[in-house]
């Protein structure tokens, strides 16, 4: 039976918790309209909504911090167009929605290798982080992608590792780390572009390099 938008807030509200807006918090996740609902928690309601592209958009117009998180898990790839993805992408503000979308929406989409490198260019901290996030998501999921699809992205973190902020200098080391997973040759080009970032004289482009380098050297 399809459930409805208000038995889909009432169950949201039921499952969210003081304990679990804590560990938000924890997290570095701010946003006032938080719950505290925990994701194994939305993934189970998602499954049983299923894809529902209309639902989605409600759920997001909500406000609602988790609610914004279901509709990505529940929002159709197939139907979601690039103004959505704009008009979504320009409305979060926090860290976990943006991966989320990446993760389980957007990297499903047509339109998933131009936002990512258009994203990593713009200056709005979870745009930015969402270019980012993007790339990582695609390297870990498009398993038929060429290389050549990855380049433009190595260019990109040089651009962005000057960027001290926290939430966009952990996507760039993290589409680099997962860019250099995919191959040796991959590999090569993250730990070289890990160097030259090195080179940068801002914290966050030490930071980047280091990361990068300690897990695409162990073992």
């Amino acid at each position: 039976m399809l459930m409805t938008y208000d038995e889909i807030m009432n169950e949201l509200r039921a499952a969210g918790s003081d304990a679990g807006v804590a560990s938000a918090r924890h997290f570095g996740v701010n946003d006032d309209t938080v719950l505290g609902v925990r994701a194994p928690v939305l993934h189970k309601l998602a499954k049983r909504i299923g894809r529902n592209h209309a639902m989605a958009g409600r759920l997001w117009r909500s406000g609602v911090h988790e609610a914004r998180s279901l509709a990505a898990l529940i929002a159709d790839p197939a139907r979601t167009t690039a103004a959505q993805m704009e008009r979504w992408v320009a409305g979060f503000t926090s860290w976990d929605t943006c991966d989320c979308f990446c993760f389980y929406l957007f990297d499903k989409t047509s339109l998933a290798w131009e936002k990512a490198l258009a994203w990593s260019a713009r200056d709005e901290e979870y745009v930015k982080r969402a270019g980012f996030a993007l790339v990582a998501s695609l390297a870990w999921h498009d398993k038929t992608a060429p290389n050549a699809r990855f380049v433009p992205f190595f260019a990109a973190a040089r651009r962005a590792a000057a960027d001290n902020r926290n939430f966009v200098k952990k996507a760039v080391s993290w589409a680099l780390r997962q860019m250099g997973k995919r191959n040796a040759a991959l590999r090569a080009r993250a730990l070289k572009t890990a160097e030259q970032i090195a080179k940068i004289d801002a914290p966050s482009a030490r930071w980047i390099a280091s990361d990068v380098r300690r897990e695409l050297t162990k073992g």
